[in-house]
């Protein structure tokens, strides 16, 4: 927003906002739960103070606008979707797939199958960074 003709011109921040706006519609987002913030990430306005450059925005500041977002709820009541990364072969233990839970909760004594090839396997266990965990979601 400073290399804007005048600097910190709130015009051209409403014709981005209103660009990227029409945008966000097209792609399914409602604008209207969305908050533009403008910086200037050479300088330094308006990220972590607020700025006397940008004396006619209102709004938080950027980094106030990340601190209110909400997390989104975890989609456990939907089936398991576990992509892998990869899989170890590892003697002594087995094999082990390694991925990422994006749905659904996964829990040691489960069988699941494995898509596209149909392997069927019981979890023996659920581990995350070397440590046992009960479940993962």
């Amino acid at each position: 927003i400073d290399s804007t003709e005048p600097p910190y011109s709130e015009k051209r921040f409403n014709e981005i906002k209103d660009e990227v706006s029409t945008y966000l519609k097209k792609v399914g987002y409602n604008p209207e739960k969305i908050q533009f913030v403008p910086v200037s990430g050479w300088h330094g306005d308006n990220m972590i103070e607020k700025s006397s450059n940008l004396g006619w925005y209102k709004g938080p500041t950027l980094l106030a606008a990340l601190d209110n977002l909400r997390a989104p709820k975890r989609p456990v009541d939907k089936p398991l979707r576990l992509p892998l990364q990869d899989v170890y072969k590892i003697s002594g233990i087995g094999t082990v797939p390694v991925g990422r839970v994006e749905t659904g909760l996964l829990k040691p004594g489960m069988v699941v199958t494995f898509a596209p090839h149909g392997v069927t396997t019981e979890v023996k266990s659920v581990e995350m960074h070397h440590e046992t965990l009960s479940e993962a979601q």
